[in-house]
């Protein structure tokens, strides 16, 4: 009996559907990309590198993936859609060959106090039904282990409608359990106000008490709305309140009142501020808000719940003499063997996801992290890993993975663990895109796209696409600099004194006592997890001169720009008015100058309901966002519209001498032009830089700070390779002046180049916290004690 002969679907016989194995652009012009086509392989790794403004993020993720996601949304009913985000349509000619695409990017994760680790990834909620389902006593449902859930009880009359017309009043109850600790509200702090911070009790509201900032004038509504509340004498010194007066000053509750024939809220101080201020993270602060609630405000840890966030019922219910706050506080790793040894087959494939989503934690490096750790101290670096979880153990293939500079964060010695997680995402059948600078990751890439020649205007082109070894051979910026290895400073500098750190004991430090040289350059460094940033952002005195250069990302609408941010518009501004006998304010785009067309904003947005929006260019004032009669106005022969379109670098020049010459302005473009920000124009929207330069735009406006000690947080991330020689030549400048710079950093051409080296470890957690070398770079590598000794040892080729 014969059979059948089967085809072998893997036959060299050409298919219709293999032909689509490229991804294929053609003519993008999203920001600064100049009209360019390329073809990217499918199920390959494909790295884009360039320097930073060159327009990496601007194809990948701006074109790439923005194009993907709209066309999915586009699947969706106009009934969902309209309660989605509405997307525009990239500038590109052709998109052709999309698949779906996961966005895996830097951006910080949620800043709301009340969120962690645990709740970010679910983690905390497959806890609180593997609790309400074998903890005792049982206390509930999860939410009753939720400390976002409040308890609530109520009861009363409900009216119910029954028949035709038939209405019928019955009594009913309702009764939720959640696991909020009252005292903290699931903050797991509470906050004790300074009064003496917030008004000076010697004044009257009239002659302006109060010292909260943005509320020192006069004609600011919640001034105002205490002046005229009725409940105080606005003319009487706050010390001659009366009992009553006083109580109703701090505590009043809720209640409308008229002010200026205006129906406004009046609220007690204390409750005021406490929604004003301490409801948001203090990391997402403005620094003057900020500085303001570190001043006013103590924070200490709950007295009830002893910071674990929830209830009594909550805490004493437990599983093998271990509650969930128990759990939560435990480093991943070991709680992870703790959920390993639970064996229950009435919960068997809640354990069994449980297990994966903490075993995928300790794989990607982040086995140091706890559960109750809140999600707004995670740097950008570990967010995107913690974001990388949910797709380790997914079954999808053929889905476009895109990640921002995945190795941000990490020491050298985790790299090559990250690297061998991408590659296994591409084995799946996934196409891998990765935005990166680091030559440890370029050197995995089946697929190099280089994108240049400069950043800005003079970027935006495709100068290499291939193989790495075609790249090292190409001549491009990141060809020639691809095997660039900095060498071990010979010659270090030597300490004028020493910031002394005594028993710093913060997260998971061990009494470190440490002495950091003044006078030099320093460089923090261990593995990731390992005491760094609690060594240096919560164990060095605030009261030491210090500006701190965080990761913390900058914030500011299409309206912002390096001229608002940098407080450069305002001796622009003044320059102008002086110039010309006008008033400074017309010479603003958010002010009296603005166009009365499009306010000041250069395009007109026409809203389309679920579809996307369109903005068209304001044909009154043709973009430039002023009024007409304002470019009359001349300083040095140009208008505030051309000065605002120059280049930083130019604009030096420009106002350095002649008519224009304003030495204000002209010192903030050259700290501008110092962290290599000379090629952006000052009215360039800030929505539009890369992360890299937004790093170095915060870092040159903190060089005008009066301090003696800069604390710079990994200064390198998004810098290109070329880059990283121009911000070590910055440092170097920093420290001759009479600076001591510290810098947390794992880039090795950093490490290389300090005078001393504080290495912490031995590893990440609880096997951290500790100092493991303190020295000099030839030191380090002579000593090779340190995973960090090696790894720099090796870089250096010693």
């Amino acid at each position: 009996m014969s059979k059948a002969k089967r085809t072998d679907p893997r036959s060299p016989a050409s298919h219709a559907a293999d032909s689509h194995d490229l991804i294929r652009v053609h003519g993008a012009r999203e920001n600064n990309l100049r009209d360019i086509s390329i073809e990217i392989p499918k199920r390959r790794l494909t790295v884009f590198t360039g320097v930073s403004g060159s327009g990496k993020s601007s194809l990948v993720f701006n074109t790439i993936a923005a194009e993907s996601q709209r066309m999915i949304n586009e699947t969706y009913s106009a009934f969902v859609q309209g309660f989605m985000p509405t997307m525009a349509r990239p500038d590109v000619d052709v998109l052709d060959g999309l698949t779906t695409v996961i966005t895996v990017d830097q951006s910080r994760m949620g800043a709301d106090p009340r969120s962690t680790v645990g709740t970010a990834t679910d983690a905390h909620a497959m806890l609180r039904i593997l609790f309400s389902r074998l903890a005792k006593p049982h206390i509930g449902p999860p939410s009753a282990y939720s400390f976002n859930t409040a308890s609530v009880r109520a009861s009363g009359g409900i009216t119910v409608e029954r028949g035709s017309a038939k209405t019928k009043t019955v009594k009913a109850t309702y009764q939720r359990t959640g696991g909020m600790c009252t005292r903290c509200e699931g903050r797991g702090t509470v906050s004790d106000i300074d009064l003496t911070q917030l008004y000076d009790d010697s004044k009257s509201l009239a002659e302006g008490a109060f010292t909260i900032p943005g509320w020192k004038s006069d004609s600011q509504w919640t001034v105002q709305t205490y002046a005229q509340s009725g409940f105080v004498d606005p003319d009487k010194p706050i010390r001659q309140y009366t009992k009553k007066e006083m109580q109703a000053f701090l505590y009043g509750e809720p209640v409308k009142v008229k002010v200026n024939g205006i129906n406004l809220t009046y609220e007690g101080l204390i409750p005021k501020i406490q929604k004003s201020f301490l409801s948001k993270d203090k990391e997402a602060l403005q620094p003057h808000i900020r500085a303001f609630v570190e001043r006013a405000v103590t924070f200490t840890t709950c007295p009830e719940c002893d910071g674990t966030r929830l209830s009594e019922g909550a805490r004493s219910s437990k599983i093998k003499r271990k509650s969930i706050a128990d759990l939560c506080a435990m480093e991943i790793r070991d709680l992870a063997e703790w959920v390993r040894d639970l064996e229950e087959a009435s919960v068997a494939p809640l354990l069994a996801s449980l297990r994966q989503t903490l075993d995928s934690f300790v794989e990607i490096g982040l086995g140091y992290l706890a559960l109750d750790r809140p999600a707004g101290t995670l740097s950008g670096g570990e967010a995107q890993r913690v974001k990388m979880i949910r797709h380790l153990g997914s079954s999808l293939t053929d889905v476009t993975y895109v990640f921002d500079e995945p190795t941000a964060g990490l020491h050298p010695h985790d790299i090559q663990r990250m690297n061998d997680l991408l590659l296994r995402l591409r084995d799946k059948g996934n196409t891998v895109l990765v935005v990166e600078h680091k030559p440890e990751m370029i050197a995995i890439a089946d697929h190099v796209v280089d994108l240049g020649p400069g950043a800005g205007q003079a970027g935006g082109t495709v100068c290499f696409e291939g193989p790495l070894e075609g790249l090292r051979a190409s001549g491009t910026i990141t060809g020639r600099h691809l095997d660039d290895r900095a060498a071990v400073k010979e010659t270090v500098r030597k300490s004028t004194g020493a910031l002394e750190i005594r028993g710093a004991t913060a997260n998971n430090l061990r009494k470190v006592d440490v002495d950091i040289p003044l006078g030099v350059l320093t460089v923090i460094t261990g593995v990731a997890g390992s005491g760094k940033s609690s060594l240096v952002h919560g164990s060095v005195p605030t009261d030491a001169g210090v500006i701190s250069v965080d990761q913390s990302p900058i914030k500011g609408s299409r309206r912002s720009n390096p001229a608002t941010y940098t407080g450069l518009l305002d001796p622009i501004r003044k320059a102008f008015a002086k110039a010309n006998g006008v008033k400074p304010a017309l010479f603003s785009a958010n002010s009296e100058g603005a166009c009365p067309t499009c306010n000041g904003a250069g395009v007109i947005y026409t809203d389309l309901g679920m579809m996307a929006g369109v903005s068209t260019t304001c044909e009154d004032c043709e973009g430039k966002r002023f009024d007409a009669s304002v470019l009359d106005y001349r300083l040095g022969g140009r208008d505030i519209s051309e000065v605002l379109a120059m280049p930083v670098a130019e604009a030096e020049e420009f106002f350095g001498s002649g008519e224009a010459h304003t030495p204000a302005a002209h010192k903030i473009l050259e700290r501008l032009v110092d962290v290599g920000l000379g090629y952006l124009t000052i009215g360039q929207p800030l929505t539009t830089l890369s992360g890299g330069e937004r790093q170095r735009l915060k870092l040159a406006t903190h060089m005008g700070d009066k301090g003696g000690v800069y604390i710079l947080d990994e200064p390198t991330t998004g810098l290109h390779l070329a880059d990283v020689e121009q911000l070590l030549g910055l440092l170097d400048r920093l420290v001759d002046s009479g600076k001591s710079v510290i810098v947390v950093e794992h880039h090795q051409a950093v490490m290389a180049h300090a005078d001393w080296i504080i290495d912490l470890g031995p590893g990440a957690g609880h096997d951290g916290g500790r100092i493991v070398f303190e020295g000099t770079p030839e030191q380090l590598v002579a000593a090779r004690s340190t995973v960090t000794g090696e790894h720099l040892a090796a870089y250096v080729g010693r």
